[in-house]
């Protein structure tokens, strides 16, 4: 699915680049052979004017068609056309019969009955034509003696445009290979957010599953005992409802945990901030953990440094430290401890709770905020926890835009961290 999906995203991407590129081709294409248009027309026009200028007489004689003599229109006083041209001039009868020429350059007949042939195939178009390799444009003007019919050689800039549409193709060619090979690469990138959300929603599904299943076999085999009993008194068979009892509100911690998660993620833009005081709300939690510590047998020591003040929500945060001591109480060993900090760090506020235990090893440290991850999955159970308390501090703390982790010492301590800006 992610390959097609990819693919799908390389495809348009290469589509719309290839659109934009032959766009851009086609522009500087057209503007450039409309330039090299305007100069030969230009140029043509500035040699015509050049040879219409002369006398008009005819000259000394010079060898012509098939050994005839033909005469060489006189130059007179008129500028030469420019040097970098090469052209000549040609004056016919209305048969289209070479009567003079005009040119710098020696040519022989053939190769002027030629160009009289393209320019009388087409004598109302000034258009160009090839000729021994070369590209030539001509200008045709009828007078009282024919046509007098002027060629200009314009195979250098009709080499410009021809060298333009190989540049073109090249670098086109290299450009879309480049871009490719880029897009894949953007691609991947781009798909791999996705992918690892899909797989963490296939993950979170499965687990949110095999976690009502468990609750859900044992209410269902505790119902059987009891229909299987149906005679019984409800005091005698009242362990089985208790277990039934029992189980529902595992699944209704579970639910609400889901559900809170869910309205959190929902509910990010719509969050009101308030200031208040963090030390008394840390504070007003201790107290109520206190006794709960008392029946565990596990000492606590803290040190709040007073009127502390963030900005946030009071009871999201007081929901955090909830969380944090209930965490440490679950994983600390009888006769164990719990520390608690609360404390100005730079321009943070640091929360800090460590207790000790077993500890987390390394590689767990950065999934435990995870959904649904559990260390030691068989001891959560049996501590009744889901692995969901971590995720919702987590996700609380990132409403704050502040930061949670945990470092562990293994067999040791496990501290975590809470940096409120």
């Amino acid at each position: 699915m992610f390959n097609k999906l990819r693919n799908r995203f390389l495809i348009v991407n290469l589509v719309i680049i290839s659109f934009m590129m032959l766009l851009a081709f086609a522009s500087i294409y057209t503007i450039t052979y409309q330039n090299v248009r305007s100069d030969i027309e230009s140029e043509l026009h500035s040699v015509s004017e050049f040879y219409r200028k002369q006398d008009g007489k005819l000259g000394e004689p010079r060898q012509g068609l098939g050994g005839d003599h033909l005469p060489q229109l006189s130059k007179g006083k008129a500028n030469p056309p420019p040097e970098r041209s090469v052209s000549f001039s040609l004056q016919t009868d209305e048969q289209w019969n070479i009567i003079a020429t005009d040119s710098r350059f020696d040519m022989d007949s053939e190769f002027y009955e030629l160009a009289i042939d393209k320019a009388a195939s087409d004598p109302t178009k000034n258009g160009p034509f090839t000729l021994d390799g070369n590209r030539w444009a001509y200008t045709v003007q009828q007078n009282q003696a024919g046509y007098s019919i002027v060629y200009l050689d314009v195979t250098a800039q009709q080499k410009i445009v021809t060298n333009l549409i190989y540049t073109f193709a090249v670098v086109g060619l290299v450009m879309l290979i480049v871009i490719f090979f880029t897009s894949r690469f953007f691609a991947n990138r781009s798909i791999q957010p996705v992918k690892e959300a899909f797989d963490k929603q296939k993950q979170f599904i499965a687990d949110a599953s095999h976690e009502l299943k468990t609750p859900l076999a044992v209410i269902n085999t505790n119902a059987d005992v009891l229909l299987s009993n149906s005679e019984d008194t409800i005091h005698n068979q009242s362990k089985w409802l208790h277990r039934i009892k029992s189980e529902t509100e595992r699944m209704k911690t579970l639910t609400n945990d889901l559900l809170y998660l869910t309205e959190m993620d929902d509910s990010r833009a719509s969050m009101i901030f308030t200031n208040f005081n963090v030390s008394e709300a840390v504070e007003g939690i201790i107290l109520t953990m206190e006794a709960v510590m008392f029946e565990k047998d596990i000492s606590l020591s803290y040190k709040i440094e007073p009127n502390l003040t963030v900005r946030g929500n009071n009871e999201q945060i007081k929901q955090v430290v909830m969380i944090l001591l209930d965490n440490g109480i679950k994983y600390t060993n009888s006769k164990g401890s719990i520390a608690l900090t609360l404390k100005k760090s730079h321009n943070d506020i640091l929360l800090t709770v460590t207790n000790t235990g077993e500890g987390i090893p390394p590689e767990h440290l950065e999934r435990i905020f995870d959904r649904f991850y559990r260390a030691d999955a068989s001891r959560s159970r049996k501590q009744g926890g889901y692995g969901l308390g971590l995720a919702i501090a987590k996700s609380i703390i990132e409403q704050h835009k502040g930061r949670i982790y945990a470092r562990s010492v293994p067999n040791e301590t496990t501290s975590f961290y809470v940096q409120l800006p």
